[in-house]
């Protein structure tokens, strides 16, 4: 038994639709147009003048080939073909020297030929003496041999140097040579339109690469400052200039540049209060610590040690909280800077080993207090979790390199993006003398990203725990 057609079946879905061919989708996909086109902006912009220039060229080309070119190259073979044609006919009819003479002279001063007769000459149709380099020779071979239908050479090398094109013509009693101008047979408005072309074109070009040049220079001065601003150096006002789109963007840099600013004033001045506020009544709880009689030396000393506390856990909170954005860059010997932090933790009985050989004499531009913040609490995680440390610092390419190595437990690498969260603490206890309040990382980290650098933690040569930055100069 048949089985039941569904004509639904036979119906078009959008799934089951052609989809366009794979290879076109696939080159128009931003990341591939991306690999493909040039990088900068200048560039991008150059491409497209230089294309349309070019393909304008190709159709201007081959349009003047096609139509212009060809109808003119065959309209002047014709109008040569037939002035050699009618010499050939008056030769035929003057017989006489005289004759022949007074021919060659209106010949010479009407069409602008020289002709000559060489009497009982004999022409070799195959010695064809034509210069490859010229296009026109077939359609004036076409032309001579409708207008005449004799056997003929045409030779364009002998008479080069005198810019002449001869054409030889077998006749009954000898052969017929005829000099003509090359400006009869090939016309110089070919080198006229390609030196046209060529020369509006790189004109045309030049003046847009000026024009680019000045409206990309905008974009990358707009750059420049929105990159100063990240790494936190003082930027002044941004010039809106160029073009609407450019000077859009300037202006709104502006605007994110006096709110951001304006915030970080805010959180400075909030900060000042808090910390005023706060250190009064510990002052206060100090003064009445010193005046107590009836409390017992273990007492006072665990006030006193909770006080100590309470202090250092306020100055970490402000130090996160400040950061570093009212610092200004200034050039620092940064190899002093470390010799002098890591000799403090050297007084306290750390062992550092320090190296850094690589670093350049001169000074640097850098945030002296912001860096030796960061890399004190760098070296005070080390010190603490780790019994020998070892801090290198090098410069290469434009960029300061610094590690920290330790041989403690070190950070599980599963963990390590946890430990660069605030107030996280990936020591168990929430005693803050064995694992802190949380805060040295996430404090290293954003001094680090201020400076337009980056924090990483690694596994360490010494067995623990590396935590390496590297901030540009």
């Amino acid at each position: 038994m048949d089985q039941p057609v569904d004509k639904s079946a036979n119906k078009l879905t959008p799934d089951l639709m052609i989809p366009p061919p794979a290879g076109l989708l696939r080159w128009l996909e931003p990341d591939i147009l991306d690999r493909v086109m040039p990088r900068t902006l200048m560039a991008r912009a150059s491409l497209t003048i230089v294309v349309p220039l070019i393909l304008m060229q190709i159709i201007s080309t081959y349009v003047f080939y096609d139509n212009h070119w060809s109808a003119m190259s065959e309209r002047m073979a014709n109008d040569l073909a037939g002035d050699v044609a009618a010499v050939q006919a008056f030769l035929q009819d003057f017989e006489a020297p005289e004759q022949r003479a007074w021919l060659n002279q209106t010949v010479k001063q009407t069409m602008d030929l020289e002709a000559t007769f060489e009497e009982g000459a004999k022409l070799n149709p195959d010695n064809r003496l034509i210069d490859e380099a010229t296009d026109t020779s077939d359609v004036l071979e076409r032309a001579l041999w409708a207008a005449l239908h004799r056997p003929f050479n045409i030779d364009t090398l002998r008479y080069r140097t005198d810019r002449l094109v001869a054409l030889r013509i077998q006749m009954q009693e000898g052969v017929l040579q005829v000099l003509v101008p090359r400006s009869r047979i090939w016309s110089n408005s070919t080198y006229v339109f390609v030196i046209w072309m060529v020369g509006s074109s790189m004109l045309l070009f030049g003046v847009a690469t000026a024009y680019l040049r000045a409206q990309v220079r905008t974009v990358r001065r707009l750059a420049q400052a929105a990159d100063s601003f990240g790494k936190g150096r003082e930027v002044p006002d941004f010039p809106a200039e160029g073009a609407f789109e450019v000077r859009q963007a300037a202006r709104a840099f502006n605007l994110m540049r006096e709110r951001i600013q304006r915030q970080i004033g805010q959180r400075t001045d909030m900060l000042a209060g808090v910390s005023h506020d706060l250190r009064t009544p510990l002052t206060r709880m100090k003064l009445q610590l010193a005046m107590m009689s009836t409390a017992t030396p273990d007492d006072i000393l665990a006030l006193r040690e909770d006080l100590g506390e309470m202090e250092r856990m306020l100055e970490a909170y402000l130090s996160f909280a400040r950061g570093d954005g009212t610092e200004e860059a200034t050039p620092t010997d940064v190899a002093g800077l470390l010799e002098s932090l890591i000799g403090r933790f050297r007084r306290d009985g750390a062992k550092i080993t320090f190296n850094a050989a690589e670093l350049p004499p001169h000074p640097a531009a850098i945030k002296p207090i912001a860096f030796e913040r960061c890399l004190g609490n760098l070296i005070g995680n080390a010190v603490r979790y780790g019994k020998n440390v070892a801090v290198t610092a090098a410069q290469a390419g434009g960029l300061l390199h610094v590690h920290v190595d330790d041989d403690g437990p070190g950070i599980p690498q599963e963990q390590r993006e946890e430990a660069f969260r605030a107030f996280h603490r990936l020591e168990p206890s929430r005693n803050p003398k064995t694992g802190g309040i949380g805060l040295g990382l996430t404090i290293a980290r954003d001094i680090v990203r201020g400076m337009g650098g980056e924090l990483i933690l690694d596994d360490s040569p010494l067995g623990g725990l590396r935590a390496s930055f590297r901030i540009p100069l």
